[in-house]
């Protein structure tokens, strides 16, 4: 992709400037297994290999043109280059199909475990693993606890719940 070939290449100058060629190499290796992590950890990195030229293409106007959900996924997929203590995803699944939602919550749960991962969605499915669970309306908690409290008790997340999986059970 244009943009990681970039951030490669700029990368890799700098660290011309500053070490030695083999310093500066292995910094751009270093670099492109992160990329690579990052975008398998997110469910891109098949969807990439798929493309023409791989990690070569061009996206954008002149480019491969992306769906939906392979936004959300680069959009993830970019979050986790810097590592931070917290990332807010905020409604990132919403274009995404449930198997690929399940394979990226599970990948986030196995690689980010000592990290505060805050996920505001509409989908209750992003939920079912959550340590803590916030229900707001007009801007205040109207419940709060895990997955399993919330089904068990009347209210809103139980309501979400029940209509989402007879949705989903209507699908199947």
């Amino acid at each position: 992709m244009e943009v990681n070939n970039k951030l490669i290449e700029d990368l890799s100058r700098l660290a011309k400037l500053r070490f030695d060629e083999k310093s500066a190499e292995k910094m751009k290796e270093d670099l492109e297994k992160i990329i690579g992590f990052v975008n398998k950890l997110s469910e891109i990195d098949t969807e990439i290999l798929k493309f023409k030229k791989g990690y070569e293409t061009i996206l954008g106007e002149r480019g491969v043109t992306l769906s939906g959900g392979q936004v959300q996924r680069l959009s993830i997929a970019r979050s986790f280059i810097k590592d931070s203590e917290i990332y807010l995803f905020d409604d990132c699944f919403s274009s995404l199909d449930s198997d690929t939602e399940d394979k990226i919550i599970k990948n986030l749960n196995n690689n980010f475990k000592s990290k505060t991962l805050i996920i505001v969605s509409h989908r209750v499915s992003c939920d079912k693993n959550a340590d803590k669970i916030i229900v707001l309306e007009k801007g205040s908690i109207i419940q709060e606890g895990t997955h399993n409290d919330l089904i068990k008790n009347e209210g809103f997340y139980k309501d979400l719940y029940s209509k989402q999986n007879s949705e989903i059970n209507k699908e199947i």
